[in-house]
């Protein structure tokens, strides 16, 4: 029977099994794509803010496992479109972690003070239930 070695000799696979045991697959990710209305005497001061992000909010979002990150707006409807794609394995722990931190939750009250939610009884972004972003089923992606 296999035994496993001491603290102080190099680790040895088991019989019949070569080498280490490969890397863990990254994450192919899941992309996301949300929707909310942006008030239209506030789309220069979000332009604004966005173009200069804090730096803590950027850092923050990245360490949770999110790239990709875009938002779109369309003047005419009012509409900000976000996107990104996540590549964690915990999204209910990695965005309970972003909630936890100060400097995200006082950028989304700024940012929340320029839009209006598309979701029936949402009160804020730190709010978490109901979503302040209406999400999006993604019905067709080429790469």
């Amino acid at each position: 029977m296999w035994q496993p070695q001491s603290p102080t000799e190099p680790p040895k696979s088991p019989p019949g099994v070569e080498g280490a045991p490969p890397p863990r697959k990254r994450n192919p990710g899941r992309r996301f794509g949300q929707v909310v209305k942006l008030k239209p005497e506030c789309a220069d001061a979000y332009k604004a803010c966005h173009a200069k992000i804090w730096p803590q909010v950027a850092k923050q979002i990245k360490d949770c496992n999110m790239e990709d990150y875009s938002i779109w707006y369309d003047d005419k409807t009012g509409l900000l479109f976000g996107s990104f794609k996540y590549l964690g394995y915990d999204f209910a722990g990695d965005m309970h972690r972003m909630a936890e931190n100060p400097k995200v939750r006082e950028w989304w009250e700024m940012t929340d003070s320029f839009q209006e939610s598309l979701v029936d009884g949402a009160t804020s972004s730190e709010a978490g239930e109901p979503s302040w972003w209406r999400s999006m089923e993604e019905v067709f992606y080429l790469a």
